[in-house]
C-alpha cells in the first residue's frame, strides 16, 4: 500500500537542481518536516515546490500522478521531496507512514476534487473527501512531534444561496453536489477533532476555503483552463456549459501564499487563536464570469473559439459564488497579490511554455519568486 514513486527525467522539463528561496520569505520552513497530502497533484505539485524553495524537508502522501500529462511529472517535483503512494481511505497505512517520518507541519490538500466526478462516484467522494480527513486527523493524535496542520477545503463548502454578497467563515456549510457536501462535510470533521482533541494537546487546527484557483500545470477534466487549453491546441472550439456563471478566479499562488502564512502563524506564541475557518479568495475585480475567462484565455492564447453548450441534461452547478477574505487580510496579513489580469496571463505563458517542450520547472520557480516580491 506503500510504495516509492519512481519518477522520470526529462531531458527538456526537469526540475532545477538547487531553488534559491525568494528574497522576502521568511525563513520559518527552513529544515522543517512537513507533510503535504495530494502532493501528485496541481496544488499540491506548486506548494511541495514552493516548501523546497523554502528549506522544507517536504513528504508527500497521495495517490500516484494520473494522464501522460502531469504538472507532478514534468517539472520533476519528487525530486527534492520523499514521496510515498498511498491511499488517506488507508487508515492504518497513513497512521504508520505519519509515525514513520514525524512531520512538525501538515498541509492536506488530497481529496476528490471535482463536482462532475462527484455525481458520477458520490460515495468514492465521501469517502475520500469525509473519511479520508478523519483518517488524517486521527492519525495525527498518535504524532507527537505536529504542531501545526492546515485542513484545504473550498469555497463550495457553503450553502449556496446564490447571494450577492461574498460568503464569510461564519455562513452556513452546506452542498448541493456531492463534493460540495464533502468538503461542507470535512469541515466538520476538522472543527470536531480540534474541538474534542487538538485544543488539550496543543496542536493547532485550521481549515482554509480557496476559490477557483487557475495556473500553469492543471490538466484535469471539466476545468475550464485545462479544457480551453486542450481545445485550442487541437483545433476544436471550447464548449462552455455555463458562461454566465460567476466564480472567484485566482492564480494558484495566492491561496498557497495563505496557506503557508496560516501554517507560520498558527505555531506563534499566541497562534491558539488563529486554529479556525479562513477564506482565501480574491479582491471583487477577481469575480468574473466563465464566459468571460474563457474569452480571455482565447485572446491571450492567440486563437481559439468559445462557443455554448446546448444540452439541457447538465447537472447543477452553482451560479454565483465569491469569498469574503477579510478575516485573513485583519488577522494575519494575507492579500491577494495578482490581479485576475496577471493571472491569466502567468497561467497562459506557462502552457505555452509547456506546449513548445520548455523548462516549466524554472517558469515555475520564477513566478514563485516575482508573487514573493510583491
Amino acid at each position: 500500500m506503500i510504495a516509492p514513486i519512481n519518477h522520470p527525467q526529462s531531458a527538456i522539463n526537469h526540475r532545477p537542481s538547487t531553488i534559491s528561496p525568494p528574497p522576502s520569505t521568511s525563513t520559518f520552513f527552513r529544515r522543517k518536516k512537513v507533510l503535504v497530502t495530494g502532493h501528485t497533484g496541481f496544488k499540491g505539485s506548486w506548494l511541495s515546490l514552493w516548501l523546497q524553495s523554502l528549506g522544507a524537508e517536504v513528504f508527500g502522501v497521495a495517490l500516484a500522478p494520473t494522464g501522460s500529462t502531469n504538472l507532478y511529472e514534468l517539472a520533476g517535483i519528487g525530486e527534492g521531496m520523499e514521496s510515498c503512494i498511498l491511499d488517506i481511505r488507508d487508515a492504518d497505512g497513513l497512521r504508520t507512514h505519519l509515525q514513520e517520518i514525524q512531520p512538525e507541519c501538515v498541509f492536506h490538500l488530497a481529496a476528490q476534487p471535482l463536482v462532475r466526478q462527484s455525481y458520477a462516484d458520490p460515495v468514492g467522494t465521501f469517502a475520500t473527501n469525509i473519511m479520508g480527513t478523519a483518517h488524517l486527523l486521527e492519525a495525527l493524535r498518535f504524532v507527537p512531534s505536529v504542531r501545526s496542520a492546515v485542513i484545504v477545503t473550498t469555497d463550495k463548502c457553503y450553502e449556496n444561496r446564490e447571494w450577492l454578497h461574498p460568503y464569510r467563515e461564519e455562513d452556513k456549510l452546506g452542498g448541493h453536489d456531492p463534493y460540495s457536501a464533502s468538503k461542507a462535510g470535512a469541515e466538520i470533521v476538522a472543527a470536531s477533532f480540534r474541538s474534542s482533541f487538538f485544543k488539550e494537546s496543543g496542536v493547532r487546527v485550521a481549515t482554509a476555503r480557496a476559490g477557483n484557483v487557475i495556473g500553469g500545470g492543471d490538466w484535469a477534466a471539466d476545468r475550464l483552463i485545462p479544457d480551453a487549453i486542450r481545445a485550442f491546441t487541437s483545433g476544436q472550439p471550447l464548449i462552455l456549459r455555463n458562461p454566465g456563471a460567476t466564480r472567484p478566479w485566482q492564480h494558484v499562488l495566492e491561496p498557497l501564499g495563505g496557506y503557508l502564512l496560516l501554517a507560520e502563524r498558527l505555531q506563534e506564541p499566541g497562534g491558539s487563536g488563529f486554529d479556525c475557518a479562513w477564506n482565501f479568495g480574491p479582491d471583487s475585480e477577481g469575480n468574473s464570469t466563465v464566459g468571460h475567462v474563457a474569452s480571455r484565455v482565447a485572446d491571450l492564447w492567440g486563437g481559439g473559439t468559445v462557443e455554448q453548450s446546448d444540452s439541457r441534461s447538465e447537472p447543477h452547478e452553482a451560479g454565483l459564488l465569491q469569498l469574503d477574505s477579510s478575516r485573513a487580510k485583519s488577522l494575519i496579513g494575507w492579500k491577494p497579490r495578482w490581479s485576475l489580469e496577471a493571472a491569466l496571463e502567468l497561467t497562459v505563458a506557462w502552457y505555452r511554455l509547456c506546449h513548445a517542450g520548455g523548462d516549466v520547472a524554472a517558469l515555475m520557480i520564477e513566478q514563485i519568486r516575482e508573487h514573493q516580491e510583491l
